[in-house]
């Protein structure tokens, strides 16, 4: 018989988190293995190549390149300041001196004899990533990074923009069915993570940029105002680089949306507690999901991997179509032939037990909540 594959959104309390950090190119690893490290540690740094730019000595001297040499007050390889004296003409009776003053500052990388133009860099900048999340070195990958391990309670959403944030989680809504408004986030929220319920206006997200919110976790967003905050369409690449001073995290989807139940639950459990988040989102392919990451301590069992084989009874799913879009249920049952939809299709089908009925849904409809 064939199986659904229908992984979806992981919501649990206590589970191993592993987050591979890597460089983009080869560098230095500050951390060895076994190391305890805190999420905004640098672990790894590298440095690219500054810019470089080209002075005309010959130019500015009225000489030609092969005339430069008695003139040079510095040679290749020399660091130099701006306004710094690279050459200097001997003038008319010791006055009238020409100078030729660095631009930059930086280093003198070469120096042509042929064309009197001397190559100037810009200083190398430095790339650096942080372990992202409290825990431990299990792997160094060599002028990499690493792969760090721990336990945490880990919620991942279906949406979001911004890149990685820290902050403490800040619950401001009473119940997941609560819309989050401007009037809901006080001056205390800056460097905070902001949980509302069901919706946020886009009033509000203004509201968390203005007092300096780290981020925002809601069950819902207009498109309309996603579109107004932004200042143009989301493509259908990978988010996470918006640069709104905001790292925003959709639980459920676009509208007005009751943030699952579980969910706001432990957001509201660890009111306090120190988060990494990260907005990043692989809109079409679904293989990257925002994220809100608590670490716990003590240890957890690895992450159940049963979901790769298909959906079984006693399996937690979050329903992704109307009528009951949003709403989380435990698998009842799974009956093997096909069978006739409102559509009149001939799909299959499960029954999902919810907080007060068992509803008949396509399983197409679900997706396994893991954890």
């Amino acid at each position: 018989m064939a199986h659904a594959y229908t992984p979806g959104l992981q919501v649990s309390e206590r589970t191993v988190v592993r987050k591979e950090r890597r460089l983009p190119l080869k560098g230095e690893v500050l951390i060895k293995e076994g190391d305890t490290v805190e999420a905004e540690q640098i672990i790894a740094r590298a440095y690219l190549p500054g810019d470089v730019e080209l002075l005309n000595i010959a130019g500015q001297l009225g000489v030609s390149g092969d005339e430069i040499k008695p003139y040079l007050k510095k040679k290749e390889g020399d660091e130099v300041k701006k306004g710094e004296i690279i050459a200097e003409s001997k003038g008319l009776f010791g006055m009238f001196k020409t100078q030729v003053k660095s631009p930059i500052d930086g280093v003198i990388e070469s120096i042509s004899f042929v064309t009197g133009q001397a190559i100037l860099r810009h200083p190398p900048q430095e790339v650096s990533i942080k372990a992202y999340i409290n825990g431990t070195v299990e792997k160094v990958i060599p002028e990499e990074g690493a792969i760090i391990r721990t336990v945490a309670t880990f919620i991942q959403g279906i949406f979001g923009i911004g890149g990685e944030g820290y902050g403490e989680i800040l619950p401001v809504c009473s119940s997941p069915d609560e819309t989050l408004t401007p009037e809901l986030i006080p001056e205390t929220a800056k460097g905070k993570v902001i949980v509302g319920g069901s919706f946020v206006t886009y009033e509000a997200l203004q509201r968390a940029v203005e007092v300096g919110a780290t981020g925002v976790v809601v069950g819902g967003i207009d498109a309309d105002d996603l579109r107004r905050f932004l200042g143009y369409d989301i493509g259908v690449a990978i988010t996470g680089t918006e640069k709104k001073g905001i790292t925003l995290i959709v639980t459920e989807g676009f509208g007005r949306m009751n943030m699952a139940k579980k969910t706001f639950e432990l957001l509201t459990k660890y009111a306090g507690r120190r988060a990494s988040i990260n907005g990043a989102t692989q809109i079409r392919a679904g293989v990257m999901r925002p994220e809100v990451i608590i670490t716990q301590e003590g240890e957890a069992e690895e992450p159940h991997k049963g979901w790769e084989t298909g959906l079984e009874v006693g399996h937690l799913v979050r329903i992704i179509r109307e009528p009951y879009f949003g709403q989380i249920g435990r698998v009842v049952e799974l009956p093997p032939p096909l069978e006739q939809i409102e559509t009149e299709a001939h799909v299959r089908i499960l029954k999902v037990k919810l907080d007060d009925k068992v509803v008949t849904i396509p399983r197409a409809n679900v997706e396994i909540i893991q954890g």
